[in-house]
């Protein structure tokens, strides 16, 4: 509002102080804006000063100054600077046409009816638009991990490219378990998708069931907390839904923490503990330049399984499946 007004206090209003008075009127303006404009005269009540807690009565005059304008209105799902920060915080690579976070436990890389914060949620704190990052893989909400992303339209299509084509080396750090025997080999165990009570589970399918989609994850063992439970490096070949977590419980050594793919005595081994499976590296094309090789810190709930068993991270190799080559 730019021009000086003179309204009248509503019958309904009489005893309503001043300052309230505004604030039904412009609910934009702040305590401190109108304690500046009746200190300075500008507010005025049938033509004399007035403070903000001033009473007025039916009929009154109110000289109403030029007021600040209201803010545009905030769109609810705009993120605020600790949002942002926060988006920020999660980098591990950035350059212009690729961007790595670190995701945490907990926290879903996209939305649904029921999850209102996730990763792509938080890609706002990059712009929207052609600025905006976009998802090219998936990690389950409650693993870790690397997190690879595309800053611009062509360097996604390649980076997605790069996993349909299976030139994507991946490795997921697991604790599992019990004793693995085999230590290392190659597990090929089509999956099917079932509901299982009420809810979907990803399961070891039959021969002949039409739904069946091939699966394949090899293995090796890197450490073992005596018979108890094993830390693993894991890599898919394929990338089917819950692939790792349904592979090592058909294994018989399902990861520790997992609620879901669990037997009694990993739910008992598990006690305390979150779902101890990290996307530890990923090796992959850069969209224009040579490879990128990224790799995440362990996570705290990783750690948390870590300082159980007594497991250190120099035990394990960069690139644990070399030895099987």
């Amino acid at each position: 509002m730019r021009e000086v007004r003179t309204l009248y206090v509503d019958t309904g209003e009489d005893g309503v102080r001043l300052d309230r008075w505004f604030k039904r009127r412009w609910p934009h303006l702040n305590h401190i804006q109108l304690q500046k404009l009746t200190r300075s005269g500008q507010i005025r009540v049938d033509g004399a000063r007035a403070k903000p807690e001033t009473r007025l009565a039916a009929g009154a005059q109110i000289r109403v100054p030029p007021l600040p304008e209201a803010p545009p209105p905030r769109d609810k799902n705009a993120l605020d600077p600790r949002e942002i920060a926060y988006a920020r915080s999660l980098v591990l690579y950035e350059d212009d046409e690729v961007l790595a976070l670190n995701k945490p436990s907990g926290l879903a890389v996209q939305g649904g009816t029921k999850t209102s914060k996730h990763i792509d949620r938080l890609l706002s704190a990059w712009g929207e638009g052609l600025e905006r990052p976009r998802l090219v893989h998936r990690l389950d909400r409650d693993t870790s991990g690397v997190l690879v992303l595309g800053k611009t339209p062509g360097a996604a299509a390649k980076l997605a490219g790069a996993f349909a084509r299976r030139k994507a080396q991946k490795t997921y750090w697991a604790l599992v378990w019990g004793f693995p025997k085999p230590g290392e080999g190659v597990l090929e165990l089509p999956l099917v998708k079932k509901g299982v009570g009420d809810r979907e589970m990803v399961m070891p399918a039959e021969r002949d069931d039409p739904n069946a989609e091939a699966a394949e994850t090899e293995f090796v063992t890197v450490s073992r907390a005596g018979a108890r439970a094993a830390w693993m490096a894991l890599r898919p070949h394929t990338g089917r839904t819950h692939q790792l977590r349904a592979h090592m419980l058909a294994m018989g050594h399902p990861i520790l923490g997992d609620p879901k793919y669990a037997t009694d005595a990993s739910d008992e081994l598990s006690q305390g503990l979150k779902l101890q499976l990290h996307a530890r590296r990923l090796v992959i094309p850069h969209p224009t330049r040579g490879q990128l090789v990224l790799e995440a810190p362990l996570s705290p709930e990783m750690r948390e399984g870590f300082a159980r068993f007594g497991f250190e991270q120099h035990e394990a190799d960069a690139e644990p499946f070399h030895r099987r080559r």
